[in-house]
């Protein structure tokens, strides 16, 4: 019997990333395009089909050796029937996008939110895999997350469980991109880090080794907010400080709520700024929890990166079939 592989498929805003990994070998090949959301859903799905094939020509393998083709989505989707209800970085919506795959490539395709698929990841080959009941939440552009009770992935009555970032934090908050105030993720997202620099730079006249980023008008990644706190940047620590409070509070309150034996933290201003953000959140955390609830529970950041999607599509896989690859 030829070895199993699958191909996991991240269906990113600005690109598109495909591997090809199983569980002894890991990935063993990697294809990236740009993603072309301005030509329509025809030749989405056609860009992706030709990365799939392109990706498994890379790796050397077989028609026989691919089981499965996982598309983690950026956005609300039934992974019963296939159908991507809205995505809105991909300007997608109410789109039959396994029946549309499958049409052009000869392998089963399997779809799940990106964010649920990162969590697989970390539970089934990351830091999760000893834990029961664990959320995991990506910290990056937006806030998303994913939850695991007892063993399973819980999706909800709708599939659109765990959108941690639009729990409400405060109600008269800065706007959040679903349209309402004060949403978890217009407070302590990476977005909401920078607003708050620009507000303080542009605003209030502060000094920050960001104020030439701002004025040029260039995006502000992780990377560089990273690169302000180390160099003791006040406006940067102030405000990556206030968002670090604010995201251990929502632990604290969410724990009570589930008691989780495991949170873990992931997303670019995490892998960027983990170091510096995790004491703060632990100890908001700890004041917000409800003590039992808290008890034992550990906050740690991932390890696997944005790998985590990509082991998170061989995971999906291995539920759906009921087997190893």
């Amino acid at each position: 019997m030829p070895e199993k592989f699958v191909v996991s498929v991240d269906m990113g805003g600005t690109k598109i990333l495909a591997s090809v990994i199983n569980s002894k070998k890991g990935i063993v090949a990697r294809q990236k395009r740009p993603t072309n959301i301005n030509s329509g859903t025809k030749v989405y799905v056609k860009d992706v089909a030709e990365l799939i094939h392109k990706v498994v020509k890379s790796s050397k393998l077989k028609r026989n050796n691919i089981a499965a083709v996982c598309l983690g989505v950026p956005g609300s989707v039934n992974p019963n029937t296939g159908v991507i209800g809205l995505a809105p970085n991909l300007g997608i919506k109410n789109f039959r996008m396994k029946a549309e795959l499958q049409k052009l490539i000869p392998y089963p395709v399997l779809l799940e939110n990106d964010v649920n698929l990162g969590a697989l990841g970390i539970k089934n080959f990351g830091i999760g895999k000893n834990s029961n009941n664990m959320l995991a939440v990506f910290i990056g552009t937006g806030i998303g997350g994913g939850i695991v009770i007892n063993n399973k992935l819980y999706r909800g009555s709708t599939f659109v469980a765990g959108e941690i970032g639009h729990v409400l934090v405060q109600k008269s908050g800065p706007m959040c991109g679903c349209g309402k105030k004060g949403c978890f993720e217009a407070i302590a997202s990476r977005t909401a880090i920078v607003n708050q620099i620009e507000h303080d730079v542009k605003k209030l006249k502060k000094k920050s080794i960001l104020s030439e980023l701002i004025k040029s008008g260039q995006r502000i990644k992780s990377s560089e907010l990273q690169n302000a706190v180390l160099k003791g940047d006040r406006v940067t620590i102030k405000r990556i400080t206030d968002a670090s409070k604010v995201i251990g509070e929502v632990l604290g309150s969410v724990c009570s709520l589930m008691n989780f034996d495991l949170i873990v933290l992931g997303g670019g201003v995490i892998e960027a700024l983990g170091d510096f953000m995790l004491p703060i959140i632990k100890v908001e955390f700890k004041k917000q929890v409800f003590s039992v609830s808290g008890r034992g529970v550990k906050i740690v950041t991932s390890k696997l990166g944005d790998d985590a999607a990509i082991y998170g599509g061989l995971a999906l896989a291995e539920e759906y079939f009921g087997s190893k690859f």
